[in-house]
């Protein structure tokens, strides 16, 4: 019987990696992601990478009080930046009518484009030497 699981410190955590898992079974995209999950997104990954450093330690390490206490703190500036950020955001987005975060948004699909552009004229480079 197969089986799967999913690891989370929050229920949000975990919608979000099923929401993920369940588009690349079905081959789908994940769609446009709104600015307060790209936030959400990026503090996961910051907190993901703090258990893997702290893993990765050597046993007596890992299990020291020091590693624990820099680990949890490290958690805890992740969650209060991410409130900070979205919080910052909602004021401004309140304060311009969404203005700023649409320009912000065009604006990135414009440097993914370019940046898209940039790294395949890179490998095309590459493929003909």
């Amino acid at each position: 019987m197969a089986t799967i699981s999913f690891e989370g410190e929050t229920h949000g955590e975990l919608v979000v990696k099923v929401r993920r898992w369940l588009a690349s079974v079905e081959g789908e995209d994940e769609g446009q992601l709104s600015t307060h999950e790209v936030v959400e997104q990026g503090a996961e990954l910051t907190k993901e990478a703090l258990r893997i450093i702290a893993s990765a330690a050597p046993e007596p390490v890992a299990q020291s009080e020091i590693v624990k206490a820099l680990t949890s703190a490290g958690y805890k500036a992740t969650d209060a930046s991410k409130q900070a950020i979205i919080d910052g955001l909602d004021s401004v987005e309140e304060v311009t009518g969404g203005g700023v975060v649409k320009l912000a948004r065009d604006a990135s699909k414009t440097a993914m484009y370019q940046m898209n552009t940039a790294v395949a004229r890179q490998i095309l480079k590459s493929l003909r030497r």
